[in-house]
């Protein structure tokens, strides 16, 4: 999605933010990320000053602060899940998005570009969040399964910081029975344009 991203020729139109557009932006984070909480997401993500919303290609919006450096923090394709981008994560690490863990195989091919597939989700050093009829579930986790369309920060074994973000392309219990097949789509990784991009003018 942003492997070849060029502020300077795939930003358009932008407009700030209505506050109810702001407060949905912030709804959706906290409905599917339940370990965040409301008063960390004011903190990093206040009323004021409201965000800017740039338009990249005919179906991507991206968040920016609204500072001199408007630094880009979220994005949404087309009706997609709200996510944040890789800074956002590194700068914030009491924010508990939802994630996953891949395999150390797995992460030349991610910063690559390409997706997940899903053996590095199950092979050894990768985890999911457990699905309800997981055996020695732990009880704080129950429930946690992950569903097709779930926004997901993508961490590597071993490694401390967040590597990708993307989207499940099945749910969580799927990919632990099926095994094959592209298990998420990644949107934005280390090391592509918008990771590169620290501020849209």
């Amino acid at each position: 999605m942003f492997k070849r991203f060029d502020p300077s020729t795939d930003v358009s139109t932008s407009t700030q933010v209505k506050a109810s557009v702001q407060r949905n932006l912030k709804s959706q984070i906290l409905s599917t990320n339940p370990k965040i909480t409301e008063e960390q997401l004011e903190v990093v993500l206040p009323k004021k000053p409201p965000l800017i919303q740039y338009k990249v290609g005919p179906h991507l919006m991206l968040y920016c602060s609204s500072d001199e450096e408007q630094e880009p923090l979220l994005f949404q394709s087309r009706d997609g899940p709200i996510l944040p981008t890789l800074k956002f994560v590194h700068a914030y690490p009491d924010l508990k998005f939802r994630h996953v863990v891949v395999d150390e195989g797995a992460i030349p091919f991610i910063l690559g570009g390409a997706n997940i597939m899903c053996p590095g989700l199950t092979s050894k050093g990768g985890w999911m969040p457990p699905d309800d009829d997981d055996v020695d579930v732990d009880v704080n986790n129950k429930g946690e399964g992950l569903e097709k369309g779930d926004g997901i920060v993508i961490y590597a074994d071993g490694k401390d910081h967040a590597l990708a973000v993307g989207v499940m392309k099945m749910g969580s219990r799927i990919v632990r029975s099926k095994n094959k097949g592209i298990g998420i789509e990644v949107a934005h990784f280390l090391g592509d344009g918008l990771y590169q991009t620290n501020e849209i003018s």
